[in-house]
């Protein structure tokens, strides 16, 4: 098994493309998110795609925002799940996003909390909707 984790930004198309199509088949197609909703804030946003094998396998980005550094977008096709390219995606966006020395935070999806906590993320907090689908904000703490 081979694992890259590629950082490009908005402008880099061919990347850029690979990302929407994962994004699309995990959040708009199996997970009926609204496609208006998927695709914004992509000109302001540090872009990553994990290629598995040689193939495009999950994406993820950061972007800046007034609270802090904020990850998401982390999206793994089907067929690469339970192989460790999402923790080794959230870690490496931690990497990244640590020198600013900002609030670290997501908007998990219920499903993915266990993920992120591995990670060092702690929910904090009410549950709420987003994208129709349940979520809690969970910040990075190193302790």
């Amino acid at each position: 098994m081979s694992l890259e984790i590629i950082r490009f930004t908005f402008g880099e198309t061919s990347f850029i493309e690979k990302a929407f199509e994962i994004r699309r088949h995990v959040f708009v197609i199996e997970q009926d998110c609204p496609p208006e909703l998927e695709y914004e804030n992509e000109e302001i946003c540090q872009h990553y795609l994990a290629y598995y094998d040689g193939e495009p396998a999950a994406t993820a980005r950061y972007r800046q925002t007034d609270k802090g550094m904020k990850l998401e977008r982390f999206a793994v096709l089907a067929e690469y799940r339970k192989k460790g390219i999402a923790l080794a995606l959230v870690n490496r966006l931690l990497d990244d996003v640590k020198p600013f020395n900002k609030t670290i935070y997501l908007h998990a999806q219920v499903d993915a909390m266990p993920l992120y906590a591995k990670a060092g993320f702690k929910p904090t907090g009410p549950q709420f909707e987003e994208a129709g689908i349940q979520h809690y904000k969970m910040i990075y703490s190193i302790s």
